[in-house]
């Protein structure tokens, strides 16, 4: 340094010790200078402490030697103790050239440079809140400082600071948040702890509301969540918490939707192995919960984004229980508040919907617990995020296209967990029960994905599936003209209804009986479409048919269910298929503790309804003479059973078909068929029910039901013994012919659907006889 420059008003003897490598020199340097100014301030003269500031800053702590360096930090620290109280008028001055130093490439100059801040602070205390922003600057790269001699001198500094900043009630912290929102995103594990350390604090001080500016920080605060340093997370958790104990008690002022965005985001992870995503996901699990019992309504306009969120967490196994339970819950939550009030139309628009008679409104604790909230961790790469917005609160709008959307997806992903897809399912039902109107828009495209679900693995998946489709069959709201097929599956698989039959679906005239409920339009689309879909899946008929029909049955009522697949099946085009297919329904309406009320209907043709169910169903039982029969005996037309049976000769005999006889045997001895048997006893007036059970004798061979079906024959009285009133009219007035029966034109029909399958079955010996031979049919 050049020591014949003029610096005054320092004497030679400060210049020369200021530069001094001996920190004792210097410092006795720096009592002279404190010595000094001291006078200047009891003689008011600031242009003279400005000057010696101004030397200090730029001819020594702003110098490239080192040494000078330290002395003008060392001087710069006695002026601000020189200056006391009156500090605060040159702090800027006295600031700017120390932080310069925290710089410096040399860790003891950073030392002194952070001792000489201590010192400026100390003295100044409240005043340097107007610096507050470039002390943090400071304070958080000191913070990371490798010298432990440097991060040491930082923390006092960093304690007194706090201590300020806590004492007073006039920090900034809107000038504030822009640096805290910046430095927050620091990979460094010191600097994250220094930045956790002073939201602690903040949010500790009554005075400073930093609750307003949560939105802004909150997503690095997740981003610290899942540092690898342990104490990190602990402090980062203690952070959250009292944030979260703050917007319970003021959920009013909270900007729920401003958050909302990142807790979708934190809500899935990319890497399920590591502990630190899993305690982000967690807590933002749990923040989501108490946002939507918070905020209640005012989260449905943002419902698609927090189920993007929750739906894949309902599949974790217990690994991950809570955030399985916290997903549970906030599902729950969110179903909850989905109201009849969301399906109103817009303005303009009326609505002149029914309402449902023969099904009572379901209650809420029915809806309750069918909300039960399943659970899997599934990504999406079309994520639905919130959109925030300012709209008032008082007026919401359910977001249900987007909504629909989200459950789609998860439908249409193969790799969605199975409580997952439940969750779907249940939210689907809810929709259609709380918002039919609106749900009906989206029938058309969710339709061939709900009955492509009748093929999941899971017999709950199924059920809940077949509740979907048997709401959206029921509800008054799918009264539409639409009655085309709604799968874009190969039309040559499509199972044709006749107009004339379509007309009718949805009308008065469609039901059967008075105690069934109306069906609408896609009643009939579900039929149809369920039929083909066993056409061309033939094992989920043979694995889950039965299961399927008898659950529909309990859903849509079996007479609506078993008259309708006996139209469709009556066109049906496929013999084979149909033939399988009545056997199927046949079973089910012997053995299926569902089907009782509709077997005693059958039981009684008296009524006109019964009569025409049992010729609806007769009609398309004819593609199976073995089940004809068995409707036959069902419906005590002990006759034409015996007229059918005396057909069989001339039909081709097969095994499968002596199998299907061997099953009817079975039948006739299970509880069933009880009346059946007792009317045994009666010989004189059921003369066919005993010669139609020998015809089914003299068909079977000498078998194992051959030998049973026998031996129950040979139980059967002599007529002479049972007969105790000579003179007695017939008791078996009830069993008369029924007037709305004709059943010579049956037997025709019977004869017309044998011939069809014979043919179809000489056309395929033909084709397997000359495979070469194209058939032209």
């Amino acid at each position: 340094m050049n020591t014949e420059k003029d610096f005054s008003p320092l004497t030679p003897n400060i210049v020369r010790a200021l530069n001094d490598k001996l920190y004792e020199k210097r410092k006795v340097a720096a009592l002279e200078i404190e010595k000094l100014v001291r006078e200047f301030v009891a003689q008011n003269n600031s242009t003279q402490i400005r000057h010696v500031i101004q030397i200090l800053a730029s001819e020594f702590a702003l110098s490239q030697h080192p040494h000078s360096r330290k002395g003008g930090l060392i001087g710069l620290a006695a002026c601000s103790i020189a200056l006391g109280k009156d500090s605060g008028l040159y702090l800027k001055e006295l600031i700017e050239p120390v932080l310069t130093c925290f710089n410096d490439s040399d860790s003891r100059l950073r030392y002194y440079a952070c001792e000489a801040l201590y010192n400026i602070v100390k003295v100044a205390r409240g005043a340097v809140l107007p610096h507050f922003n470039v002390l943090f600057d400071g304070l958080s790269k000191l913070a990371a400082d490798p010298d432990p001699n440097v991060k040491s001198g930082s923390e006092l500094l960093d304690r007194l600071l706090k201590d300020i900043v806590t004492e007073s009630n006039k920090f900034d912290l809107v000038a504030f948040v822009p640096l805290l929102r910046e430095r927050i995103y620091s990979n460094n594990q010191y600097a994250r702890q220094f930045i956790i350390s002073w939201i602690l604090v903040l949010e500790s001080v009554p005075d400073i509301n930093l609750l307003d500016y949560l939105p802004e920080i909150l997503d690095g605060l997740f981003q610290i969540l899942g540092d690898s340093s342990k104490e990190i997370r602990r402090t980062c958790e203690v952070v959250l918490g009292e944030f979260l104990k703050e917007i319970k008690k003021t959920p009013s002022s909270v900007k729920f939707a401003e958050m909302a965005n990142i807790l979708v985001i934190h809500c899935q992870v990319s890497d399920e192995s590591k502990l630190t995503n899993d305690l982000i996901q967690l807590t933002a699990m749990t923040w989501m919960r108490e946002f939507i019992q918070l905020a209640g309504r005012v989260v449905l306009p943002y419902s698609s984004g927090i189920l993007t969120a929750v739906l894949p967490c309902l599949s974790y196994d217990d690994r991950k229980k809570s955030t399985k339970e916290a997903a549970s819950a906030c599902n729950h939550s969110l179903m909850k508040l989905v109201t009849p009030e969301d399906d109103e139309e817009e303005e303009g628009q009326t609505s002149e919907t029914p309402t449902r008679e023969a099904s009572p409104p379901k209650t809420q604790d029915e809806l309750d617990n069918s909300l039960n909230a399943s659970q899997d961790s599934v990504g999406f790469s079309n994520i639905s995020f919130f959109t925030p917005t300012s709209a008032d609160r008082a007026h919401v709008t359910l977001d249900l296209d987007g909504i629909v959307q989200v459950l789609d997806r998860h439908l249409h992903d193969s790799s969605t967990g199975m409580m997952t897809r439940i969750a779907v399912l249940k939210w689907l039902y809810h929709l259609y029960i709380k918002t039919p109107r609106k749900m009906f828009r989206h029938t058309d495209s969710l339709f061939p994905m709900l009955l492509k679900t009748l093929s999941d693995e899971s017999d709950e998946v199924i059920l809940k599936d077949l509740e979907v489709l048997a709401e959206i069959a029921s509800s008054p709201a799918g009264q539409t003209d639409a009655m085309g097929s709604c799968d874009n599956t190969d039309s040559k698989s499509e199972l044709r209804v006749p107009a004339s039959e379509q007309l009718a679906v949805g009308s008065k005239a469609a039901d059967s009986s008075p105690s069934t409920p109306s069906m609408n339009s896609y009643f009939y689309k579900f039929m149809i479409n369920l039929l083909k879909r066993f056409s061309v899946e033939r094992k989920l008929l043979e694995m889950r048919g039965a299961f399927i029909i008898r659950q529909l049955c309990l859903l849509l009522h079996a007479e609506n269910i078993f008259h309708s697949m006996a139209d469709i099946l009556l066109k049906e085009e496929d013999l084979k298929f149909a033939s399988t297919m009545v056997q199927t329904l046949n079973t089910i309406l012997l053995t299926s503790a569902e089907l009782f009320q509709l077997r005693n209907q059958l039981k009684d043709l008296r009524t006109q309804e019964s009569c025409a169910l049992f010729c609806c169903l007769y009609r398309s039982w004819c593609h199976n003479p073995v089940a004809t029969v068995s409707l036959c005996f069902l419906t005590q037309n002990y006759r034409h059973a015996y007229d059918l049976i005396q057909k069989f000769g001339d039909l081709e005999v097969t095994v499968d078909f002596l199998m299907e006889v061997d099953k009817l045997v079975q039948l006739i001895e299970s509880p069933i068929f009880t009346y059946l048997r007792l009317q045994l006893l009666d010989v004189e007036n059921n003369p066919y029910l005993i010669k139609a059970l020998y015809g089914l004798l003299m068909l079977l061979p000498q078998s194992q039901a051959f030998q049973l079906l026998s031996h129950r024959l040979r139980c059967v009285p002599n007529p002479e013994l049972m007969r105790t009133l000579p003179d007695s009219k017939p008791s078996d007035s009830r069993r008369a012919t029924p007037a709305h029966v004709d059943y010579r034109e049956l037997l025709q029909h019977f004869d017309r659907v044998q011939s069809k399958h014979l043919e179809v079955r000489h056309q395929r010996a033909g084709r397997a006889e000359h495979p070469d031979r194209k058939l032209v049919l």
